[in-house]
């Protein structure tokens, strides 16, 4: 059970890595804006906004990694952090961006989440 929360973890924690590369570095590719569903002139715009956001994604990556490498009990309670965080900005971004989050974000931490608990 152990083994299946830390690699849904660390899925989690690669698609926010993801994530922080669309946002900080790619925002005005084409890529991105077809991921985020902006135009060029949007993006061009927001590139300061988007790169801010990339950065507290970049925070939940960085707590759920480092919950993978510490041990217990910090290693479940950043794992358990980790998790909380991305739940709770998937649901604020899915209620006021885009329902796709919840599909993207929530539903993978949210197994995450369940297999750490199952695990302890």
């Amino acid at each position: 059970m152990t083994v299946v929360a830390n690699i849904l973890v660390g899925l989690v924690a690669l698609i926010h890595v993801y994530i922080v590369i669309l946002e900080m570095f790619l925002w005005t590719s084409p890529r991105a804006r077809a991921a985020f569903g902006t135009t060029e002139a949007f993006a061009q715009e927001s590139k300061a906004l988007a790169a801010n956001q990339g950065l507290y994604n970049g925070f939940l990556a960085a707590a759920l990694v480092w919950g993978l490498i510490a041990t217990d009990p910090t290693g479940f309670q950043l794992k358990l952090y980790g998790l909380a965080c991305v739940i709770v900005a998937g649901l604020y971004g899915a209620a006021t961006a885009s329902k796709r989050i919840l599909l993207v974000q929530v539903l993978p931490a949210v197994l995450a989440l369940v297999f750490l608990l199952l695990a302890r």
